[in-house]
């Protein structure tokens, strides 16, 4: 029974680093505009992200557009796009594979095949952490690379924005959540009972001549 917790518990972490991973894809707020400057009152914010880039003006309306060619953004962004879409496909898959071999579900036979199952579930949900991990921390190397950089403009300069910051923490949750189902697929792969255990007890057989013969009658 703990293997199953361990599992369910692994799964909803999975689920919740995937929606995540989802919402830090969509956000436009990879790279946000850098103020440098000792003005605190800014006319407008600069937003840039892998589908979009959009401006915040100081009066709260904020005006987006989609980028118009794909083959024009940079080498970074279009891997970013990959990359990060492949992670968002892949949990799909292991999503679909963790509930077939999990022990709740009825998907696959129990025994060992269903536990190895599970535990390739497992497996890809840390693969697809460990694959987001990849653009978010290269998109993260360039902002503060440039932003150190005394050569490049300070109205070109961004910080990090907060779809990193979520992408880090679906990424994390992801791991978490695949190591924690591929951990619950070892115990119950360990066990000569792979089902959940159900308490049985056997109906009595009366006796022969009956239960009153039992009693003494004075």
């Amino acid at each position: 029974m703990g293997s199953a917790a361990l599992e369910i518990l692994g799964l909803v972490l999975c689920l919740v680093g995937w929606v995540g991973l989802i919402l830090a894809c969509g956000l436009p707020m990879w790279q946000v505009t850098a103020f440098l400057d000792h003005n605190i009152v800014t006319a407008q914010t600069t937003w840039k992200g892998l589908w979009m880039s959009c401006v915040v003006q100081s009066t709260g309306h904020m005006q987006c557009k989609v980028y118009d060619s794909v083959l024009a953004l940079s080498t970074e962004v279009q891997a970013a796009r990959a990359l990060t879409v492949g992670a968002v496909l892949l949990a799909l898959v292991a999503l679909f594979v963790t509930l077939a071999g999990a022990q709740c579900t009825t998907c696959v036979a129990p025994g060992p095949a269903k536990a190895r199952v599970a535990l390739t579930g497992g497996a890809l949900y840390a693969l697809c952490g460990l694959l987001a991990l990849v653009p978010l921390c290269w998109f993260a190397n360039i902002v503060v690379r440039e932003f150190y950089d005394p050569t490049v403009p300070m109205s070109q300069k961004y910080e990090l924005g907060a779809a990193l910051y979520i992408g880090w923490a679906a990424s994390a949750l992801l791991m978490c959540g695949g190591g924690l189902v591929c951990c619950g697929a070892w115990v119950c792969a360990g066990r000569p009972d792979f089902s959940f255990p159900v308490k049985y007890s056997a109906p009595r057989r009366p006796t022969a001549t009956g239960d009153y013969d039992k009693k003494n009658y004075v």
